[in-house]
């Protein structure tokens, strides 16, 4: 899977779960947030060595969107 089709799935797996939550913010805005919150967290607990730059390509696709 590329940095950007994990974007694409992390978006799109908050897509569902804030539609009644968004309050006056678009469901599109609310999943990136959501997706960047969880990309953070594992860039978190991750040592350069474990996937770190796929991660951060992740959180730059995240942003495109």
């Amino acid at each position: 899977m590329t940095p950007k089709e994990k974007a694409e799935q992390l978006v799109e797996s908050y897509n569902e779960l804030g539609k009644d939550f968004t309050r006056g913010v678009s469901m599109k805005e609310f999943s990136k947030q959501c997706a960047l919150v969880a990309c953070n967290e594992v860039l978190g607990y991750m040592g350069a060595d474990r996937g770190y730059a796929f991660w951060t390509e992740v959180k730059q696709e995240i942003e495109k969107l």
